[in-house]
């Protein structure tokens, strides 16, 4: 059986932090930081979004804010890794739509493919990143933040096997 979940994750731009880094899909790009406790790294958020979505257990919240808060956790690779321990199948496909003004996606895509590849344990080839500036239509397109929206197919033996 397969399962097909969306997962979806904004922040706007923290312009006055210089302490942070801008971190999309597990890579680090020039620009200000997005505001958020964590590394605010919209990609895994919107991926581990997604992974909730297929399995049902809400990962960004509580649980989140747990890691984060009280226990130091800001990597948000850990937030999809415990998403991951929930989840009993087979990721076949992953796809990413970012929305931004900047930074420029398109040339740190093969990056950002080979980290997400590592973190689930799947090919580089089965990872989809697209990038649009939305024609500047949003208040991602004019450049105060970015948005992102995960699409995540995955085969699971039963209902009961997620």
């Amino acid at each position: 059986m397969f399962r097909v979940a969306i997962g979806q994750d904004s922040h706007r731009f923290d312009f006055d932090n210089n302490n942070k880094k801008l971190v999309l899909g597990g890579v680090i790009f020039d620009g200000p930081p997005l505001k958020g406790n964590s590394d605010a790294d919209v990609v895994l958020h919107a991926l581990t979004n997604a992974i909730s979505g297929i399995t049902g257990v809400n990962i960004l919240g509580e649980t989140a804010d747990r890691m984060c808060l009280e226990e130091g956790i800001t990597d948000s690779s850990a937030y999809v890794r415990e998403a991951l321990k929930h989840f009993h199948g087979t990721i076949c496909h992953v796809s990413f739509s970012i929305e931004c003004l900047k930074p420029k996606i398109t040339p740190r895509i093969p990056d950002m493919r080979k980290s997400i590849a590592n973190l689930l344990d799947i090919s580089e080839t089965s990872i989809g990143i697209t990038a649009t500036t939305g024609e500047g239509l949003t208040d991602f397109g004019k450049g105060l933040g970015i948005q992102c929206f995960c699409v995540l197919t995955a085969s699971v033996n039963d209902a009961g096997d997620i």
